[in-house]
């Protein structure tokens, strides 16, 4: 008979795990993956800031929420038990910790898992420092001071290294130096910092891969002499298939661009097609994570390993191939509520793109506002527009470049996990089916993000026919009245044609708000 064994599962037996940013995307599924796939693991540690008026113990009842735990509260109701919520912030001093918690954490935990982080890219200097590098050091400082520490795992980014274009599973060198860093961030009135930001990060793209770079940095120069392993993914996308296929919930990265195309609000996109898009799902990431922990702790490595949990290397999706199943799987899934007709495409041109954004995105947005603002109706699609092109922009600097990621640890590590451990922790990305994954994906976006209950599938797709039909009329009858406009230059006709173009946006507006709540 096979064995049902798995030395992953019996390591974490009896042992207490501390995990920094739980309640972020990774960190809700890691959470759940240890208490099902670890059945034993005698307590898990969640470092939580207040937030909103919500003290630790509510902000613990919101992340139990998440529908991903339901399965635990099922089957392993007693499991949820051991989730203690530890009060704490990861950009004060001491991570805001009181001396009884630290003092519980540094007697008890053997393994830590560092997750927290802003991945905001846009993200101010001074707080990106604040939780990016000095969050990881304030830790790393804590757990010196815990006797039973086995690993430190720290999660990283594949794009701290985004300044080169072969990147292997080791630290380089960079100019910048954390302590500085940190002390110029301290003293400098924030306007001015603002305005330095990009010289002192030149060479990376934003605030969020450069002080993930310095973290790094600042691991191998202050933790000397502590388990220390580093993950990094790329692209972090929804789950491929656990807790729940296709589970996601923010609308960071390619998750943005699918419910605003699906929304059918945005229309055009900086990209260079024939790129790698470097996705990774989130169970994949969550499964290395964990099985990182288990190798540095029975190991015990000479170095700090490295570990990159990426696709593009072993199993490529390209950005043509998102575009194109994107666009099938909207049409075949359509959202509810759509604000047109989803199409338009990506461009390798920035002047194109930039004209494509104007024409397509922002004109129709101020003159759907308009009207709405005139017949006493809310506003909204500037407001959306203005955001998507915020976070569109954010995401121009990956989707014009590309990255050859080395992950020869991570496949010597699979290799070396038990059969059963293969089974239960599986993060070997060549086995993924991307064209069934972005289906899977697609839906994950739409009934966990938007909202949409898979019953509504039929009605958003009698409501995407007449988008069809209303989208074509407006193509021919603004082609028309260019044409009329350009061959009848007379003043009286041009006052004629601009009166039919504002009835006629008008009457595309009132037939748009009807349609959206058929």
């Amino acid at each position: 008979m096979a064995s049902t064994s798995s030395p992953i599962a019996d390591f974490f037996r009896g042992r207490h795990v501390l995990i920094t940013g739980a309640t972020g995307f990774m960190g809700k599924v890691l959470v759940e993956k240890l208490l099902r796939s670890c059945p034993n693991v005698a307590c898990i540690y969640l470092l939580i800031r207040p937030k909103q008026g919500h003290d630790v113990r509510s902000r613990l009842d919101q992340l139990l929420n998440a529908v991903i735990f339901d399965w635990i509260k099922k089957n392993q109701p007693d499991s949820l038990k051991k989730l203690v919520p530890i009060n704490g912030d990861v950009t004060q001093s001491e991570l805001g910790i009181s001396t009884l918690d630290q003092k519980t954490l540094t007697d008890n935990v053997s393994i830590v898992f560092h997750s927290a982080a802003t991945v905001k890219f846009d993200e101010a200097l001074k707080l990106s420092v604040a939780m990016n590098l000095l969050g990881t050091k304030r830790l790393v400082q804590l757990c010196f001071k815990m006797t039973k520490l086995e690993a430190f795992v720290h999660v990283s980014t594949a794009y701290c290294n985004c300044n080169r274009q072969d990147v292997e599973e080791h630290c380089y060198p960079i100019p910048a130096d954390p302590e500085k860093i940190i002390q110029c961030v301290d003293c400098l009135d924030e306007n001015l910092l603002e305005s330095i930001t990009p010289q002192i990060i030149q060479g990376w793209p934003n605030t969020y891969t450069f002080t993930k770079a310095l973290a790094e940095k600042m691991l191998l120069q202050q933790g000397d002499g502590l388990p220390i392993v580093i993950v990094r993914p790329s692209i972090v996308t929804a789950s491929w298939k656990e807790p729940i296929a296709g589970w996601v919930d923010n609308l960071n990265g390619p998750t943005g661009l699918l419910a605003g195309a699906g929304k059918g609000v945005l229309r055009t996109l900086l990209c260079h097609k024939n790129l790698v898009a470097d996705l990774v799902p989130v169970d994949i990431c969550i499964n290395l994570l964990i099985s990182a922990a288990w190798y540095t702790a029975i190991n015990r490595p000479m170095s700090v390993k490295i570990y990159h949990c990426t696709s593009g290397t072993t199993n490529p999706i390209y950005w043509r191939d998102i575009e194109r199943l994107g666009h099938e799987f909207i049409l075949r899934h359509p959202f509810s509520d759509i604000l047109w007709y989803p199409g338009g495409s990506f461009k390798s041109s920035r002047l194109v793109n930039s004209v494509c954004v104007t024409v397509f995105q922002m004109l129709p947005a101020y003159a759907i506002d308009t009207l709405a603002r005139l017949s006493g109706k809310p506003v909204r699609l500037v407001r959306i527009h203005q955001r998507l092109q915020k976070a569109v922009s954010c995401l121009e600097f990956f989707t014009t470049h590309e990255w050859n990621f080395k992950n020869s640890n991570v496949q010597r590590l699979f290799a070396e996990l038990d059969p059963n451990d293969r089974k239960t922790f599986y993060f070997d990305v060549s086995k993924l089916e991307w064209r069934n994954y972005v289906e899977t994906y697609l839906l994950g976006t739409r009934r966990f993000v938007l909202k949409d209950d898979p019953s509504t599938v039929p009605n958003a797709r009698i409501q995407l026919k007449r988008m069809y039909y209303l989208h074509r009329i407006t193509q021919v009858a603004f082609a028309v009245l260019t044409v009329r406009y350009i061959l009848l230059g007379n003043s009286s006709t041009k006052r004629f044609w601009f009166s039919a173009l504002y009835f006629l946006i008008n009457f595309i507006a009132n037939v748009s708000s009807k349609l959206k709540f058929t």
